[in-house]
């Protein structure tokens, strides 16, 4: 079980925080595989809870650490070319400058006197 959280903040005062408990779930989950519940039995290896067998956990010298068995899924990203990014960052600099233009305006002769000082 990829335990994250205990129920307590991470600092130093570590206080209640029940809604973010993973305790109940840990022990919902154990209790259905007691039970002889199939949906532990199921889980894919990169949910938050699956089982391994003894064998392979003997394999790693008993190394409890979930990262050890976990399975990691990338996922492949995709970003625009820079040129294009290039255009958006003008096109919202034009934007900006069009707005404090408009803005100047509705302002009249305050604004530029504020803006010099």
């Amino acid at each position: 079980y990829d335990m994250r959280s205990d129920g307590f903040s991470l600092d130093d005062k570590r206080s209640p925080q029940p809604d973010k408990s993973d305790l109940p779930d840990i022990l919902s989950r154990w209790q259905d595989l007691q039970a002889g519940g199939k949906a532990e039995t199921e889980r894919k290896r990169i949910e938050q809870s699956f089982l391994v067998p003894k064998e392979e956990i003997a394999g790693n010298d008993y190394d409890l650490s979930i990262n050890r068995y976990k399975e990691v899924v990338y996922e492949t990203v995709t970003y625009d070319p820079p040129g294009v990014i290039l255009g958006r960052l003008a096109a919202l600099e034009q934007e900006i400058t069009a707005g404090r233009v408009a803005l100047e305006g509705l302002l009249g002769e305050n604004a530029t006197r504020c803006v010099a000082n």
